[in-house]
């Protein structure tokens, strides 16, 4: 194990020294929150050579996602009605045993915080680019932070609209708006035009401006990328490329530069601020359909410092053909044996939402299994035999706030807590 190396090391050097003890080892690889740092100071071994002090593992990375459907329940009349909400749901999160909250800030092009290229989200206020006279972001932050949760910001870096009504009416500031061209439907939906350079530089100088003013600990992307196959949707911008690639390889380019010229970003800005990205567990589906080369982004050095896919299907899952690809105890497997560069780390999203109803497979306990109170922290704990170095729940009100099963709901809070050795 890693202590008997340093000690090994630190006999041979015949040197005496006192270890401070440190957080519970990440299983299988380096937290995210190592990911970009530099490596101790070398220590003297008897030779005269020096040789690398060997890094301390970092704490299981466990988390909680906060999306946009949370804020439609949060009150936002003023900062002290805001602040109260976002105190119970930290106070609830720490008694988990977690140490990361994920807080979706940028769903819809829009903000929820002041951005000199965003409007202020419909969330705060119900108009989009209206000023709800606070700050909530910087709120979140700070009581993240006083009950000792890191805080991530979650943003969604292509979607504008999901339909005409969500979010509705944009801001006349909004850039989908002054800035029609770097824009294209897809379905109800309204997307900013990945292939385009100016869209990948607004993401970056938003992601930038959020790094730079305020003390998070990390920007998240979600598993919105490409929002469709149809050829006709970048057909003129594809033409114009002149590239050689395919289209698939042409559209597959163009989140690599995003996802690249994202995390150069952030290191250039804040070396300490990880960067990650929650895909979808289906890797086909993320290479094939969206076009993103998750494989690449793990196995490749300056593209993440971890990766999140979403592993929403129970113990023994089967399809309606009787594929059993993505049970639970298979597609950890799946993921866990994927190559992945020094740093990168790798958590699995655990689906809460599925508490009570199921998962809809074609096998047994389907629905039973998501009835026994226990079956996320029975996860949480294959993930670790499996070298997961942590997880992250989907999502806070299925836990919190769940009135359809608040029992269960409650007994799989307590298992988790357990599983996570709170009393």
């Amino acid at each position: 194990m890693m202590w008997n190396k340093i000690f090994a090391l630190l006999a041979a050097a015949c040197l005496a020294v006192s270890l401070a003890a440190c957080g519970g080892n990440a299983p299988g690889g380096t937290s995210a929150s190592t990911a970009g740092s530099q490596t101790g100071s070398p220590i003297v071994n008897d030779t005269g050579d020096e040789a690398e002090k060997p890094a301390q593992a970092q704490p299981e990375y466990r988390a909680m996602w906060v999306s946009y459907l949370e804020w439609q329940q949060f009150d936002f009349s003023s900062a002290e009605a805001f602040r109260a909400g976002a105190e119970e749901m930290m106070a609830n999160c720490a008694d988990l045993g977690l140490n990361t909250v994920i807080a979706q800030v940028r769903p819809f092009a829009d903000a929820l915080y002041p951005s000199q290229y965003f409007p202020w989200s419909h969330l705060c206020t119900g108009t989009q680019g209206q000023d709800p006279g606070f700050d909530p972001l910087a709120i979140l932050i700070e009581t993240a932070h006083a009950h000792g949760l890191e805080l991530e910001a979650w943003l969604n870096p292509y979607r504008v609209q999901l339909n005409a009504s969500l979010p509705g009416q944009l801001a006349d500031s909004n850039p989908a708006v002054t800035r029609p061209e770097l824009v294209k439907q897809a379905g109800e939906g309204l997307y900013f035009d990945p292939s385009s350079e100016e869209v990948r530089q607004l993401i970056v100088d938003g992601v930038t401006e959020i790094v730079t003013n305020y003390e998070v600990d990390g920007i998240h992307f979600d598993d919105y990328f490409y929002p469709t196959t149809d050829p006709s949707f970048d057909a003129e911008e594809y033409a114009a490329s002149g590239t050689s690639l395919s289209l698939e390889d042409w559209r597959r380019d163009n989140v690599n530069q995003l996802v690249k010229a994202v995390y150069d970003a952030i290191k250039a800005a804040k070396p300490e601020v990880r960067f990650g990205i929650s895909p979808q567990g289906n890797m086909d589906n993320n290479y094939n359909d969206q076009y993103s080369d998750v494989a690449l982004w793990m196995s490749t050095p300056g593209y993440v410092d971890y990766i999140l896919p979403q592993l929403y299907w129970g113990y023994g899952y089967t399809t309606s053909g009787g594929q059993i690809r993505f049970g639970f105890e298979n597609i950890t497997k799946e993921w866990a044996a994927l190559e992945r560069a020094e740093g990168v780390a790798l958590y699995f999203g655990l689906g809460a939402y599925r508490i009570g109803d199921g998962d809809g497979g074609n096998y047994d306990t389907a629905v039973t299994q998501w009835q026994t109170g226990h079956n996320l922290a029975d996860m949480i704990g294959t993930g670790r035999e499996v070298g997961a170095d942590g997880y992250v729940l989907y999502r806070y009100d299925f836990l919190f706030h769940n009135g359809s099963w608040a029992d269960l709901a409650a007994s799989e809070c307590a298992a988790i807590r357990a599983e996570n050795q709170v009393a």
